[in-house]
């Protein structure tokens, strides 16, 4: 690898450990998002799918199938900076569990999670609960772990229109139990417009609550029966979104591109194998 390469690992892993003002992302970016996700800019926090289980565990019971899901992220060109996830989630009557797994980085620096959530349907509204178990590994500082707790929530106000919020690391739990610095606490909330089957705009708000907030719109579009195409940006700083989807009945293909301003682009790959109905 050569000099630009190792700046800009250099670059990102500092942006990600810093909590100063800083713009570019709050720390939770390696986490999986899921190709859909990510081709909207992710504005996820109304969505009701399989990638619940990492973006808002309150909008998992909105799946209709049990289902198994794979991604891979691959960031700038850098091998060292892959995000890869997997999660498995069981469909109840009005209920969901999943598990989700996530592993981002390299020997140098690495971040592993597991967590396993709950989500239930109420009426109107999805509410899910999530625990997480985080590991933080950095070549020569050693290796931290803590315990992060996640809920969130999702409700369809009409046909048309849908709300979600979700809160990450409530408790404020530290990288380790012997480090000063504690995990981002994220908040998120936002809304979503449907006006029909082929069309959903979504609009998100996101704060760190250590920095400036985030703002994030994305537009999906059924282009043919069963091809999406999506478009998204973020401010803090500028980016740029664009995904497409392919959803046989059994399986959902997505691809998802983001263009930085300043690093670069970053390719997202996701699919989802839905396994049995509720």
């Amino acid at each position: 690898m050569d000099m630009t390469g190792y700046f800009k690992i250099f670059l990102l892993f500092f942006l990600t450990l810093t909590h100063g003002k800083v713009h570019s992302q709050t720390g939770t970016e390696a986490f999986p998002r899921g190709g859909r996700s990510m081709g909207m800019g992710n504005p996820n926090v109304t969505l009701g799918d399989v990638w619940s289980i990492f973006n808002n565990i309150g909008g998992l019971a909105m799946i209709d199938y049990s289902q198994a899901t794979f991604s891979y992220d691959h960031r700038l060109g850098i091998d060292e900076l892959t995000t890869l996830g997997a999660a498995a989630v069981i469909k109840g009557n009005k209920r969901a569990l999943g598990l989700g797994i996530s592993s981002f980085g390299s020997e140098h620096f690495s971040q592993n999670q597991i967590g396993i959530g709950l989500s239930n349907q109420l009426g109107i509204a999805s509410l899910g609960l999530k625990i997480n178990y985080l590991q933080t590994s950095i070549e020569g500082f050693g290796r931290g772990a803590a315990a992060v707790i996640e809920f969130g929530g999702v409700a369809e106000l009409t046909p048309e229109l849908f709300f979600g919020a979700h809160v990450y690391n409530v408790t404020r739990a530290r990288y380790g139990k012997n480090s000063d610095d504690r995990l981002p606490t994220t908040v998120k909330a936002g809304i979503s417009y449907r006006p029909s089957a082929k069309v959903m705009v979504n609009l998100e708000a996101e704060k760190d609550i250590l920095l400036d907030p985030l703002l994030k719109v994305g537009l999906e579009y059924n282009l043919l029966e069963r091809v999406w195409a999506r478009v998204g940006m973020n401010t803090q700083p500028n980016k740029f979104f664009f995904g497409v989807g392919f959803r046989p009945k059994r399986y959902h293909i997505d691809y998802a591109l983001t263009q930085h301003p300043s690093l670069g682009n970053t390719h997202h790959f996701s699919f989802s194998y839905l396994l049995r109905n509720k």
